[in-house]
């Protein structure tokens, strides 16, 4: 299994812990979960066998995947920050209503947009700094 397309964590310092996702993105993980210390220390052979073994973890099948919908990258980003959609709407001057319809996949980001939603997911505090001074 290679490490590129695996998801990692990392211990805040607040002791809580997030998920670091192939593309980067970091998704929070509810504490007291998932003992990921313990799951660090397993084989990929340990982790497979584990993951098989529950019930309610289903292997991802080429048909199943095709029925599995795609979480959009505003809304990842958006989420890693934990902002509700009008806080980030708001903090990033992106109108809520064009926000929605990227997360709900009802229309696309244009380039520069996507330029700027990278920008943000890099570093949001230096933009929402840069935007505070432009004001």
């Amino acid at each position: 299994m290679s490490k590129k397309n695996t998801t990692r964590t990392r211990r805040l310092s607040d002791e809580s812990y997030v998920r670091i996702m192939p593309d980067g993105s970091q998704v929070p993980t509810p504490k007291g979960k998932t003992d990921w210390d313990k799951i660090d220390a397993m084989s990929d052979d340990e982790v497979t066998k584990a993951a098989l073994s529950d019930s309610d973890a289903k292997p991802v099948t080429p048909e199943r995947s095709t029925k599995m919908k795609r979480v959009s990258q505003v809304k990842v980003i958006r989420r890693a920050l934990r902002l509700t959609q009008e806080e980030f709407s708001s903090k990033f001057h992106i109108p809520l209503g064009t926000l929605r319809d990227w997360e709900q996949k009802r229309s696309e980001p244009d380039q520069a947009a996507k330029a700027y939603l990278k920008v943000i997911a890099k570093d949001a505090d230096a933009v929402l700094k840069a935007l505070d001074n432009a004001a």
